[in-house]
């Protein structure tokens, strides 16, 4: 007979680290069907709560919000993003390439504090000198996302570039296409997954935010970070927790979405290189 063996010091550790990360979410899912309306005692199933949270005006204004948002900021951090990864990848050589860099990444390692506090006195100053940005809004928060999720659209558009086989490209460029064409016809097609990782990873961020955007927002634009925050502060209500579970659920349903489009890209991706190699 065989015996079991004991599991190993780091499966420990890995079961350990999964309990510590995903046990308060899943408590806090359970939690979002409790009927009573302290948190932290269970009284019975219920879902009234989320016809609360769907009844309450305000916090869906505030989803409205963020998800309008969340989706302009990492669509033009995409456009953008993939620009400046071009930029460093492609070509080796030009004045000022390491500043641009820096520039590009710089909200990476910048506190949020500092970053909503520039672009606070940018939107002041900007409405003194030029009477714009005086009610600062959705797009003053949409101009301060981009800002950031630039930088994290780059680094990963960039890590798939630099991975890329040139010689493709530069036989097309041989027979004749120009680097624009090559781009949309050739490049973007390869980088699509790359593309869909940074527009997922800006979305989120942006969804996310809650100090950048305490500090370039007006009275009529509260996200959805702002709104949970100042809720919280009187004490956690049930209709908090329903949001957080439908939030969940929904990044989980994108996540696996964008997994099976890599997925299948990747797999087309190899054997489009299998039948080239075939014919060859």
């Amino acid at each position: 007979m065989s015996r079991l063996r004991p599991p190993s010091l780091s499966s420990v550790y890995l079961a350990l680290g999964f309990l510590f990360l995903y046990a308060p979410i899943v408590s806090l899912m359970v939690y979002s069907f409790n009927e009573s309306r302290l948190v932290t005692v269970w009284s019975g199933f219920s879902v009234k709560w989320y016809g609360e949270l769907f009844r309450d005006k305000q916090m869906m204004d505030a989803v409205w919000v963020s998800l309008r948002v969340a989706f302009y900021a990492a669509s033009t951090a995409v456009v953008i993003g993939t620009m400046a990864a071009m930029l460093l990848t492609r070509f080796r050589r030009f004045p000022g390439k390491t500043l641009f860099g820096g520039l590009i990444t710089a909200p990476l390692v910048m506190p949020e504090v500092i970053t909503g506090l520039s672009l606070l006195l940018l939107f002041v100053t900007l409405s003194d000198w030029f009477g714009i940005f005086g009610n600062r809004g959705m797009v003053t928060i949409w101009i301060a996302h981009v800002t950031f999720s630039v930088a994290f659209v780059t680094i990963v558009v960039s890590s798939r570039l630099s991975e890329l086989d040139k010689s493709i490209e530069e036989a097309a460029m041989d027979l004749g296409a120009n680097r624009l064409k090559v781009f949309f016809l050739i490049t973007l097609p390869m980088i699509a997954p790359a593309l869909m990782a940074g527009w997922l990873l800006a979305f989120t961020l942006s969804l996310d935010d809650l100090v950048i955007a305490s500090f370039v927002s007006g009275p009529a634009s509260t996200t959805l970070p702002m709104k949970v925050f100042s809720s919280v502060r009187m004490g956690v209500s049930p209709k908090i927790n329903a949001l957080a579970t439908l939030m969940i659920g929904a990044v989980m349903i994108a996540a696996f979405i964008g997994w099976l489009l890599m997925v299948r890209d990747e797999k087309r991706r190899r054997r489009d290189m299998q039948m080239a190699a075939q014919k060859g």
